[in-house]
């Protein structure tokens, strides 16, 4: 490597560190958040839709797991393609393949948001609320878990997906050379 794709490349790696390890930290935080609104919700508030703001925080920090994760793996694709030509750390990774059943875990901590999504239900079912309440709670909880579950499966495809995109983007560069 020269010095520039050296420095790029450690500049890079840091990156994904801090960021893998800002995604645990935003996961935990929004969680305590949401914990506390939910709890607040309960205690405080009697409409039903009052579940929303204790949602709103849930759903974003969702997003921003998620979006933390995309960045992280968009930017190992690129380490991986462009600056580790001799076999680094993100080849060897990728050459591990899938931990064995039952010991891998979700970056995304999929299950963890769904339930609380489903727990951030309860509060609004607790007091009592109309028909159409009940429907419009229930609607918009799951449009949150419609969108989790997307972005879970997005996630699944997305490694293989940059790591063509950037092998596609290297073969049009050297082509132009």
């Amino acid at each position: 490597m020269t010095p520039r794709e050296l420095a790029e490349y450690r500049a890079l790696r840091d990156t994904i560190r801090q960021r893998g390890t800002a995604r645990i930290w935003v996961f935990l935080a929004g969680l305590v958040a949401w914990g506390a609104l939910t709890i607040a919700t309960a205690a405080l508030a009697a409409l039903p839709v009052a579940t929303f703001l204790p949602l709103l925080i849930l759903a974003a920090t969702f997003e921003s797991v998620f979006g933390l994760h995309v960045g992280v793996e968009r930017i190992g694709r690129y380490v991986q393609v462009f600056l580790e030509t001799d076999g680094g750390w993100e080849h060897v990774a990728m050459a591990v393949g899938r931990p064995l059943k039952g010991t891998g875990s979700d970056p995304l901590f999929t299950a963890h948001f769904i339930i609380a999504v489903l727990i951030n239900t309860v509060p609004a079912l607790l007091a009592q609320p109309l028909p159409i309440e009940v429907w419009v709670v229930l609607t918009v909880h799951a449009l949150v878990i419609v969108r989790i579950l997307l972005a879970h499966r997005a996630a699944k495809h997305q490694r293989a997906a940059d790591l063509s995109r950037f092998q596609d983007l290297k073969e049009t560069a050297a082509k132009k050379v």
